[in-house]
């Protein structure tokens, strides 16, 4: 049930648009393209197993590590939320 100024399924609304933008930002994060033969942060091979299990592959497994912890981080916050919802 909403309240104040949100309409009702405004909740739904703001569940599924989070949703929306997790999936776009992961999609946006997928390799393309040819996979590199050498890491592009620092050098080293990347082996064949791994160039042919992710195409487009362009980080070793450390430095795709290193990345992911980065990125786990991210805040996942819906800026579309009512003015309800974030006075609360």
């Amino acid at each position: 049930m909403a309240g104040g100024w949100a309409k009702d399924g405004a909740e739904q609304e703001q569940m599924e648009s989070t949703l929306e933008d997790a999936v776009q930002r992961a999609r946006s994060q997928l390799p393309r393209g040819e996979s590199l033969d050498v890491c592009e942060e620092c050098g080293d091979p990347i082996p064949e197993a791994r160039r042919k299990a992710i195409p487009g592959v362009r980080l070793c497994v450390v430095c795709q590590q290193e990345l992911d912890k980065k990125q786990s981080a991210f805040s996942g916050y819906n800026r579309r939320g009512s003015k309800d919802s974030q006075l609360r």
